[in-house]
């Protein structure tokens, strides 16, 4: 578990000079599986995520497995309708990124991110064992078969692998990017090409469960194909425990919600005194740990700067942290508050990738799979959307962030924000196109047009991801509060969540809206009779506003200033 710093070691290190405590051990505080200082030579780096990113492979095939192949589960096994099987899909996928402030918390207060993925390993296999088995012919054909348990017992096992699944994903990253030291130029650089080959890592086992294990279902079964992806977990679960000798762990800083929510209420408390004209008088404590980060007042959101102000009502033994914070503490707030607009940005974005999951396949079922001499399922035509971010990461890290660095001399060529922009836009774009196709489909009907036509839609999505999704896991882990780094990665999950429920919820709107009279609407189970282009051209109008609210905030945004005492 990720504990404290050693007691022992550290005199013995705060005796070198500090260019050879840099040189022999980590500056950010980490320690190893002793709780001893982290050894740069023998810990983290590359050496370290190699076993991170294989448990993070288990869990990425479990969780594609399931996302992008349930609307055709639902449908086509249970029977359920295009709209239900929509609905349950976004629902479930909200799940999956919506329990991971549970994680954070688990990891950030009591667990540490090392066991919190363990124990996430474990639920992922009982959920997917529960799934597998449920839709075996053996559970199927028992004396025991009924309708509605067979219903409850497999969505019990897709929630319990959401639930894994969301309390495992803000770790993974954030240990992963625990393994390169802050304070090292080289390490903080190796940091951010971490972040690229984490997404990679996942559009492999995407990749593999829209090709390869769709083609698993269609050939031999629903069992086998829910069995592979909880036998390749067990194996993760077994190489992430293997690398726990070379791993570096952060110390847990207590409960990050706790610190924010006594700065609110301190906040309040003082809402009558005034503040000092000088904000040196403000409370901040002195350096405690060679770790301890402090951070520069700010002057924005100025009313939480109260939880910090001295009063002469209060006596030293009267000091409570839920009376009076450290300005410290009230930025961490700040950085939080800072973040929101880009969050709510990127919930938009995540509604318009939604439709990977759901509404682009449906479109998909209504146009021609054949492909020369094959037949092409809905799902895997989303294989372009993987395959577009499998090629575009390496180019980005190898290519166009070399190039970008000469031209911006920033350390990652272009800014998280700049990133998150690009995606934005292409988002855009991307529904753009799908709904020309949708409207060539309907003007030729019945006559079929080739799934292949969604294939640039895919493609341009799978750009976007790269630039937005990566983008985001950078920012929200570099622009946290040290305390708060899994429940900030967190945040990033909570956009895809909120967006997931969203989605679910339009599509209710949409269909109520467009229902209305008797007609059969934008999105009815025959598409043919509706106008899912309407739809998909609403979403492009929407990216552009997004696109728009988003560049306004970018330009405002104050990046935090974390700086580490000394």
């Amino acid at each position: 578990m990720e504990a404290g710093a050693a007691d022992e070691e550290t005199p013995l290190i705060q005796q070198l000079p500090p260019e050879e405590q840099c040189s022999q051990y980590t500056c950010d505080g980490t320690v190893n599986s002793d709780k001893k200082p982290a050894l740069k030579q023998s810990t983290g780096h590359w050496r370290a995520c190699f076993f991170i990113l294989g448990a993070q492979f288990a869990e990425t095939l479990c969780f594609f497995m399931v996302s992008k192949n349930l609307v055709t589960y639902l449908t086509s096994a249970l029977h359920e309708s295009n709209i239900d099987a929509a609905q349950s899909v976004s629902i479930w996928i909200g799940t999956s990124f919506f329990t991971p402030l549970i994680g954070a918390f688990l990891a950030d207060t009591y667990w540490g991110r090392y066991w919190t993925t363990v124990i996430s390993l474990f639920i992922i296999i009982i959920g997917m064992l529960i799934v597998t088995v449920s839709s075996s012919p053996l559970f199927l054909n028992s004396s025991y078969y009924n309708w509605n348990i067979c219903r409850a017992t497999v969505y019990t096992g897709l929630y319990l692998t959401a639930v894994g699944s969301g309390c495992m994903k803000p770790c993974i990253p954030a240990f992963g990017a625990d393994q390169f030291d802050s304070a090292d130029p080289v390490e903080r650089l190796a940091k951010g090409s971490f972040f690229n080959w984490y997404y990679f890592s996942m559009n492999v086992g995407s990749l593999l469960s829209t090709t390869l294990l769709v083609w698993v279902v269609a050939n031999i079964g629903w069992s086998v194909g829910f069995a592979i992806p909880m036998l390749l977990s067990g194996f993760g679960i077994a190489l992430f425990f293997a690398g726990r000798k070379v791993y570096r762990y952060k110390k847990q800083g207590g409960s990050p919600l706790t610190r924010v929510s006594q700065v609110v209420v301190a906040a309040v408390r003082n809402h009558r005194l005034k503040l000092p004209d000088d904000s040196s008088l403000l409370h901040e404590v002195s350096k405690v740990t060679e770790d301890d980060y402090r951070t520069q007042l700010t002057t924005q959101f100025r009313f939480f700067d109260k939880a910090a102000i001295l009063s002469d009502e209060i006596s030293p033994a009267q000091w409570s942290p839920w009376r009076l914070c450290t300005v410290s503490q009230v930025e961490e707030l700040k950085m939080l508050l800072r973040m929101f607009p880009v969050w709510v940005s990127m919930v938009v974005f995540f509604v318009v990738t939604a439709q990977i999951t759901s509404m682009l396949i449906e479109q998909g079922m209504a146009m021609d799979g054949r492909v020369g001499p094959f037949t092409l399922p809905a799902a895997s035509i989303a294989t372009f959307d993987v395959i577009s971010v499998l090629v575009w990461v390496p180019v980005y890290d190898t290519v166009l962030v070399p190039l970008a660095r000469r031209v911006t001399g920033k350390d990652r060529g272009i800014s998280h924000l700049q990133r998150i922009g690009v995606g934005l836009a292409l988002a855009a774009v991307a529904m753009a196109y799908s709904a020309v196709v949708e409207a060539r489909r309907l003007g030729t009907a019945p006559a079929p047009v080739s799934i292949m036509w969604q294939a640039p839609s895919y493609l341009v999505l799978g750009v976007a991801e790269a630039f937005s999704v990566i983008g985001m896991m950078e920012f929200f882990y570099e622009q946290s509060p040290e305390s708060m780094k899994s429940l900030c990665t967190a945040l990033g999950q909570l956009a895809i969540a909120v967006a997931n429920y969203l989605n679910s919820g339009v599509l209710v709107v949409v269909a109520a809206a467009t229902t209305r009279g008797g007609g059969a609407g934008w999105i009815p189970d025959n598409l043919d009779e509706g106008h899912l282009d309407y739809f998909f051209w609403m979403m492009a109008v929407v990216s552009v506003l997004n696109l728009l609210h988003f560049l306004h905030c970018s330009i405002r945004y104050r990046a935090n200033n974390n700086t580490l005492s000394s």
